[in-house]
């Protein structure tokens, strides 16, 4: 049971939830992770929907979610879990490289990006990233975002960043590197309280929800230390 598992937070292992369409992707996803000894496979779904249930009754703390699925595909999955308010990380693992596809899994809400050809050893890596709140695009993903010019999809979004003071702008680049309110505030000699209230002005500044998106905002922007 959910309950029974140590939070991750404290020493725990991760708890990750497989969703692909092709059982022989999850059976061998499973068989790799299973033998890291902080990473622990609770669960599969061979569609987007099936994930979102899946991830509301086993509480993952890691989806590796595939884009193109058939019925409810990843994208999909991703506003679902977010209408439901999961906190999830989902790291997306997928063999389409378009910035079509690119893009809208991360506006859905995907933490990061890599693609079925990565090195076991990376995905593993990838994983524990994501879990510890970092934003991780493979080099390939990251190019595309950072090229999109004024006819793609992050027309509209550049002049945001004009509004952002300099010190906004630090705790910014410190939220893209993954840190915590904590981490922000020692790192910056600030109060949490005056931490939460800078980015509390970040988010509401860039019209992002959360943390992972002001920093995907962030990577797609330049902005960085």
């Amino acid at each position: 049971m959910a309950d029974e598992h140590p939070a991750p937070a404290d020493g725990g292992v991760i708890r990750v939830l497989l969703v692909d369409d092709h059982q022989v992707v999850r059976r061998g996803l499973r068989t790799f992770l299973e033998v890291q000894p902080d990473i622990e496979v609770v669960g599969e779904a061979a569609d987007g929907a099936e994930g979102a249930a899946r991830a509301a009754e086993l509480r993952p703390d890691v989806i590796l979610m595939d884009v193109k699925m058939p019925g409810t595909d990843g994208i999909e999955a991703l506003r679902l879990l977010r209408e439901a308010g999961d906190r999830a990380q989902v790291l997306v693992v997928t063999s389409f490289t378009e910035q079509r596809t690119v893009v809208p899994a991360l506006r859905a809400g995907a933490a990061g990006y890599v693609y079925k050809d990565i090195d076991p050893g990376a995905l593993a890596d990838a994983i524990r990233s994501v879990h510890a709140g970092h934003v991780l695009l493979q080099p390939e993903v990251a190019e595309a975002l950072l090229t999109l010019d004024g006819s793609g999809p992050a027309a509209g979004t550049r002049g945001r960043g004009a509004t952002l003071t300099d010190r906004e702008r630090e705790v910014l680049c410190l939220i893209a590197d993954g840190r915590s309110n904590r981490e922000i505030a020692r790192a910056l000699v600030l109060s949490e309280k005056t931490v939460k209230t800078h980015v509390s002005n970040i988010l509401m500044k860039l019209d992002v929800s959360d943390r992972t998106q002001a920093a995907l905002w962030a990577v797609r922007h330049g902005v960085g230390p």
